[in-house]
């Protein structure tokens, strides 16, 4: 389990993008011309990256994750200065985890190889489809030929571990089309897969225009079908979107869903931090704007210390996201707060049936799996 008072995790974040696909309504920006890779952001990052030092309180890195946008863009001597500095300053976990997101089309600008010189250990590659036709919709600068060759080029480096993004519920996409994603996804020997349904954000280009998704059975259909498959291919639910091997669950994610302190270098990151001396947990977040945070002075934008309210819905808008959900004692570990705080909303989710509890561990029922926004608000 993560500890908050032995560690915590590190994002980075890389805002540009080849171009800005249509779903997305993450900090991404089209890059204009390649100043914006220059050496500039990654001193910002490490100035960033120092001016948050004093928050980790001498606690060791479990996992790093460089996301973004396409941070595969980035040079990987970049990438590695950035790195060397955090290694430097900061006392790694004997397994930490160092995740970078890439997009298949634009591994040409740094290959595997590289960024595994530079410490990367794990990938998450953005594939979304195995079809060309559905690529396309989806706005991507790659297609299907990119994605088997940087498989191919992950599987004879030296980094055995990585993950594959899918989408299910695509613009016309059939049930025939979903199953031959997933099989695809699965056939490529990734250790961990997230599989997760098209959703339409406000202020993207989808929600302006929305393309014609499937019907609620034909969803249905493409889950439970690839469910099916994942299980038999071991791949074992442990998060609403996330399928792992034995022992390969993101480090870095499970922190989150688990409530664990992480700090956001970057524009637009986030920080969630215990000050582990007051018990007072803190989230701040960075400029959004690249430009704007490249040039502050202090990249800090807010923030803002969270209430007893806030703590507990929070923990549990991320631990009930976990199939397995989670022990008392955790909450306890993580918000301060003791667990008689709960025993009222508990009892409501469990006449419900939405929640199970077991000696000290709560998680969601079959049914509130289903319904899990109605398991969170019993927190609100």
């Amino acid at each position: 389990m993560f500890n908050i008072n032995k560690q915590v995790s590190i994002y980075i974040h890389f805002p540009w993008c080849v171009k800005k696909c249509p779903y997305c309504d993450f900090n991404s920006h089209a890059i204009k011309d390649d100043q914006y890779l220059s050496e500039n952001y990654y001193k910002m990052l490490i100035r960033d990256f120092d001016a948050d030092f004093m928050d980790i309180q001498g606690r060791e890195i479990a996992s790093i994750f460089i996301g973004g946008g396409t941070p595969s863009l980035f040079k990987p001597e970049y990438l590695g200065k950035v790195l060397e500095h955090i290694k430097a300053n900061t006392k790694l976990s004997k397994d930490c985890e160092i995740t970078l997101e890439m997009n298949p089309g634009t591994v040409e600008r740094g290959s595997i190889t590289s960024y595994a010189d530079i410490g990367i250990n794990r990938i998450s590659l953005g594939v979304q489809s195995f079809q060309d036709d559905k690529l396309k919709t989806l706005g991507r600068i790659h297609n299907v030929e990119n994605v088997y060759n940087t498989i191919e080029e992950i599987h004879q480096s030296t980094i055995n571990n990585f993950n594959i993004d899918i989408m299910h519920g695509l613009p016309n996409q059939s049930v025939e089309d979903g199953i031959f994603d997933i099989s695809q996804a699965i056939a490529m020997q990734p250790t961990h897969i997230s599989w997760y349904q098209l959703t339409i954000e406000p202020n993207t280009l989808f929600a302006v225009k929305t393309p014609a998704l499937p019907n609620e059975q034909t969803l249905e259909d493409i889950e439970t079908l690839g469910k099916k498959l994942l299980s038999h291919a071991n791949f074992r639910q442990y998060e609403v979107s996330a399928y792992a091997k034995e022992d390969r669950k993101s480090v870095h994610n499970s922190n989150y869903w688990m409530f664990g302190d992480y700090i956001g270098i970057g524009a637009g990151a986030h920080s969630k931090i215990t000050n582990l001396a007051t018990k007072e947990v803190k989230r701040s977040w960075k400029q959004k704007h690249p430009k704007i945070y490249t040039q502050a002075v202090n990249p800090i934008q807010g923030e803002s210390s969270l209430s007893k309210d806030d703590l507990i819905y929070e923990f549990m808008l991320n631990a009930l996201r976990l199939r397995d959900g989670f022990n008392l004692d955790t909450f306890k570990q993580q918000t301060f707060l003791n667990i008689n705080v709960l025993s009222e909303k508990i009892n409501s989710g469990i006449s419900k049936g939405l929640l199970e509890k077991t000696d000290n561990h709560i998680k969601p029922t079959t049914k509130g799996y289903l319904f899990l926004n109605d398991c969170v608000n019993l927190f609100v």
